[in-house]
């Protein structure tokens, strides 16, 4: 059987290959003459396979989603295993015993092969009890469910600000370990 994390590039992989095979009965059928040049600015950079508007990704184990992200734009290199990601959401279900996860990021990089989504630019990470983490880069690991990042991180919770360079963020322990000094300030109402 087919596990349920393959599924969505399976049907995106049958999808694309429909619309080749339109492209070629529309091509074999249309008046042969010079074909239109793209302008070059349109064209894909030969690593891209195809390009998509609000992609969405998930992971499923035990029949239940742990996340999802959605992306305004992916571009798929040829070999399949790296989505580049711009505008990105991602977001983390509630468990028994943790509030969700809401992330965002300016862009990233999605590894299914290695369930690895690396993020950049703005990074933000709020959780349902009101927390919030900020930093330039962060990247979560899938198989230990844990984001990661060397960059310096702001923390806020109420009128407590944590600021750090480096942290380790379990998602289902919401546990954070900072792997430096931490200055602590707390906020005037």
């Amino acid at each position: 059987m087919v596990s349920p994390v393959y599924i969505r590039p399976l049907l995106a992989l049958l999808v694309m290959a429909a619309i080749v095979g339109i492209a070629v009965v529309v091509l074999r059928n249309s008046p042969q003459g010079p074909a239109p040049v793209m302008p070059t600015s349109q064209q894909l950079p030969d690593n891209i396979d195809v390009t998509l508007k609000k992609a969405r990704f998930s992971e499923i184990q035990e029949g239940l989603v742990v996340w999802e992200l959605v992306a305004e734009r992916v571009d798929y290199d040829k070999g399949g295993n790296v989505a580049y990601l711009s505008d990105i959401r991602m977001e983390f279900q509630r468990t028994r015993s943790q509030g969700a996860v809401t992330v965002t990021a300016d862009k990233g990089e999605y590894s299914s092969s290695v369930k690895t989504v690396r993020l950049k630019g703005h990074v933000h990470v709020v959780t349902e009890e009101g927390a919030s983490f900020e930093t330039s880069s962060i990247i979560y690991n899938g198989v230990k469910a844990q984001f990661t990042t060397a960059d310096p991180v702001v923390f806020r919770q109420q009128r407590l600000q944590l600021t750090a360079v480096g942290m380790n963020l379990g998602v289902k322990s919401q546990r954070a370990h900072f792997t430096s000094l931490v200055e602590a300030t707390i906020m005037q109402n």
